[in-house]
């Protein structure tokens, strides 16, 4: 058992966390801290991202929109492989679900309309009739998840900070101007700040530290692998139902991704998919898209956690000094990651977060305060 001496401790290790602590470590000593074997197992290795600019709260697409920069050219020997890749979204609605549809367009950034004809041809297993009107977000794109985050964690340790997995946080307490971390083995990580980036367990480390909790809700999403023959997917958009009721891309060329973007509320644990949610998914999707599915290859699950208003939570606690949030990610985490990261670092450093100031008032964790 030993005490390691840092200048910020982050607790959790999942996207949010590798891209904090890699910001934090230039220029200090950090330690990220991690319950699990692996970083992000349970949400950012589960999750199929892409960049949406009109996904979301304001909080969550102004830092989306100041996250591209680092997507289309991160630093010098940050990742082998291309972060970001071309792949339209497409919003399509029934004659019921198209005022909504018009309501979406006219509060947008970078969505146009696409004439039905023109949705068919794009996607030739359109069901006729299904579609009243559609639009199309041609700047979208797919997000490598596993590069972004290995990049960063790489980042981290070279920039001097430890990475600790199978440290589950068992005890944090503050004394003389410092966190002291306890950590499963008995060792102990102090430092003046603690950023809890520990996504659907972030009211439990809160409570480990004797912050009140913001009322985090970490819900399942659900998603499954088809194979779509004979259709050719490759080349087709990302497509969401203006129900909300599922959305599907193509996956690795030849393959389906299907998910009822289903939001159901639950503990913060290892969710496995159900039956049920796979199969509505897929019942959903072939109502617009004539898809027959002879067998699901594969299935999970993955918890995306939001606060009581659905925005992000980040900054220093108003009542526990030095305890700094950053949870709340919801949907949102992985296309938010750079410059979420860099906001957390700014503020922990005292620096002026530039544009991202007009944003600050909407994360900000007091607002949960009574």
């Amino acid at each position: 058992m030993e005490t390691h001496e840092f200048d910020v401790v982050v607790i959790g290790a999942g996207i949010v966390g590798a891209t904090v602590g890699a910001q934090l470590a230039d220029g200090r000593r950090v330690a990220l801290v991690e319950a699990e074997e692996v970083a992000g197992y349970h949400t950012t290795s589960r999750s199929a991202a892409v960049w949406l600019q009109n996904y979301g709260p304001a909080d969550a697409q102004a830092l989306t929109r100041a996250s591209r920069d680092f997507f289309m050219a991160p630093p010098a020997g940050f990742s082998e492989a291309r972060l970001m890749s071309p792949r339209g979204a497409m919003y399509l609605a029934s004659a019921e679900q198209e005022p909504a549809l018009r309501a979406m367009l006219a509060d947008s950034v970078g969505l146009r309309e696409i004439a039905v004809p023109d949705v068919a041809r794009m996607v030739p297993a359109l069901r006729p009739g299904f579609v009243v009107a559609a639009v199309i977000e041609d700047d979208a794109a797919d997000l490598d998840v596993a590069a972004l985050h290995q990049g960063f964690l790489a980042l981290l340790r070279r920039r001097g900070g430890v990475l600790a997995l199978r440290s589950r946080a068992g005890r944090i307490t503050r004394a003389a101007g410092s966190w002291e971390v306890e950590v499963t083995g008995g060792d102990v990580f102090r430092a003046p700040v603690v950023v809890n980036a520990a996504g659907a367990w972030g009211d439990e480390v809160a409570r480990l530290a004797g912050a009140a909790p913001l009322g985090l809700t970490p819900m399942r999403r659900t998603a499954c692998i088809i194979d779509p023959g004979p259709w050719t997917v490759k080349d087709w958009p990302m497509m969401h139902d203006m129900g909300d009721d599922w959305y599907c891309r193509p996956e690795a060329r030849t393959k389906m991704l299907v998910s009822p973007a289903d939001e159901t509320p639950t503990t913060p644990h290892d969710v496995q998919p159900e039956e049920i949610d796979v199969a509505i998914g897929i019942d959903n999707m072939q109502r617009a898209l004539d898809i027959k599915v002879t067998r699901v290859e594969r299935s999970w699950a993955g918890l995306r956690t939001f606060t009581p208003d659905r925005g992000l939570a980040i900054g220093f606690d108003p009542r526990a000094d030095g305890f700094f949030w950053c949870v709340g990610q919801g949907g949102y985490g992985i296309q938010t990651a750079p410059a979420a990261g860099k906001l957390v670092a700014d503020l922990v450093a005292g620096r002026d977060p530039g544009a991202l100031s007009s944003i600050l008032g909407k994360v900000d964790p007091a607002r949960f305060s009574a």
